[in-house]
């Protein structure tokens, strides 16, 4: 039988489109994850390097920075070998940093000056240094004259007098909220590089595999595989658009297309392995920033877990899922996060705050949302530490919403935070006892307090005191 005789079979027919058809899902998908795959692999180093540079940031005391004179001598000043005390163990702990460097702008606009570098000879022999007072053209970088109003990072590889770098910056604050430097952190172009090439090699190695069982399983099972390429076309799709946790449900395709739905599914959990390790790794760094906050308050030290305890049995008596409850007490050790950018003199104040002062303390919230923000965390869960301090009658902080307008996990947080306030010691007062914080709590129901929610928590407090 001629070519042209079995072209027009119906088997054939099918056959070749099916064919062409795999052939399309197979780049076509690969591209969805290649592109997905490249560009959040580059977004996380974007967010490492930004939430890299805002810790060295908070580390540094703008006073020191003011300090550092702007001449050659300055590298010997007390005040740059203490920020350079504070830096460098970062970049030792760090391989991928190049260098990490303060500048501050100059009456020039666009011309800054280093201020310091952890390395102000690494290019001497270029004829390039970077001993404080020394020139930088900062106008060539939008992203580092951002870092003027908060924390940025290069959106793609960056080239200057040192080389391609991918850069982050943040803001160096004086108490009053005044930028006096930005602080840069550079990682190594071939770090970027390096995970690229990666990634293209485990993309190419599947799009050549992909290519190869289309064609055999088009040629050989036309009928048996428009079913799973639909599924394969479909999951790549989905892929592509974010979803890690969907997977290809196997079926007795034979074994090319078994073996095809594998290597895609292995392909997602690679994917969503590194994922969950940049999560990790995020939430772990912002664990650390919380013992931080609590390190600068000796009354306020193991507040966050505590407040999550008293969230999760709350969370527990009113019925909720595990699932929920874990998720509600990772987020609520985090609560106060947004304290990092309180100066330690309000934080620590014994006297009473002024209005100016309270206005400050009022911002933790939205500055702690706005540090969990690049963590893949669910926006809902996020949006629990912005809302802690709102109040059940509209006269809380800092959106001023009211009743059933305020998440219902961002109201147990209210109560765990303040019944936990109430009985711990601070610089101002003494604690309360159990049980007259139990009598306040219950003054704040329906004003200050969810009414459900501080029923529960008395309930969980009577029973706790019973089985005492």
């Amino acid at each position: 039988m001629r070519f042209s005789d079995i072209s027009k079979t119906f088997q054939a027919r099918v056959t070749i489109l099916l064919v062409g058809l795999m052939l399309f899902v197979a780049i076509v998908g690969n591209l969805f994850v290649y592109t997905f795959a490249i560009d959040s692999q580059f977004q996380q180093l974007r967010d490492k390097v930004r939430i890299i540079a805002r810790i060295a940031a908070l580390r540094v005391d703008p006073r020191e920075v003011l300090g550092v004179p702007r001449n050659r001598s300055g590298v010997n000043a007390g005040s740059y070998l203490s920020i350079a005390s504070k830096l460098v163990p970062i970049q030792q702990n760090n391989p991928a940093i190049d260098s990490i460097y303060i500048l501050s702008p100059t009456d020039k606009h666009g011309v800054w000056e280093f201020v310091f570098d952890s390395d102000p000879l690494a290019r001497r022999g270029l004829g390039i240094t970077s001993f404080p007072g020394d020139k930088y053209n900062a106008a060539r970088f939008p992203q580092m004259m951002k870092g003027l109003d908060g924390a940025s990072a290069d959106k793609k590889i960056e080239r200057d007098e040192w080389g391609d770098m991918l850069s982050g910056y943040a803001p160096i604050r004086d108490a009053e909220g005044r930028t006096l430097a930005v602080l840069g952190v550079d990682i190594k172009a071939e770090e970027v590089f390096a995970a690229q090439a990666g990634i293209r090699r485990r993309v190419a190695l599947v799009i050549v595999g992909g290519l190869v069982l289309a064609l055999l399983l088009g040629s050989f099972f036309s009928r048996q595989i428009v079913r799973p390429v639909r599924e394969l076309s479909r999951a790549a799709a989905r892929l592509g658009e974010g979803d890690l946790d969907h997977r290809v449900v196997g079926g007795d395709y034979g074994s090319e297309i078994s073996e095809l739905t594998a290597t895609f599914n292995r392909m997602a959990d690679c994917l969503q392995q590194a994922q969950h390790k940049s999560q990790s790794y995020f939430y772990r760094v912002i664990q650390s920033l919380v013992r931080i906050v609590e390190a600068k308050d000796y009354y306020t030290r193991g507040h966050s877990e505590r407040v999550a305890g008293y969230a999760a049995r709350i969370a527990s008596q009113m019925g909720f899922s595990s699932s929920e409850i874990d998720e509600l007490k990772s987020v609520a050790v985090l609560h106060d996060i947004g304290k990092l950018g309180i100066h330690d003199d309000i934080l620590n104040k014994k006297d009473p705050l002024t209005d100016e002062e309270w206005e400050v303390i009022r911002q933790h919230p939205v500055l702690g949302e706005e540090i969990l923000k690049p963590l893949c965390i669910d926006e809902k869960m996020v949006a629990l530490v912005r809302a802690h301090h709102e109040r059940y009658d509209g006269a809380g902080y800092p959106d001023g919403l009211k009743g059933e307008q305020i998440n219902v996990f961002a109201q147990i947080l209210s109560v765990a935070d303040a019944y936990d306030a109430m009985t711990s010691q601070r610089a101002y007062r003494s604690p309360m006892t159990r049980e007259e914080a139990m009598a306040e709590i219950r003054q704040g129901r329906s004003s200050q307090f969810h009414p459900r929610v501080v029923d529960a928590f008395l309930d969980v407090l009577r029973e706790e005191s019973i089985r005492a």
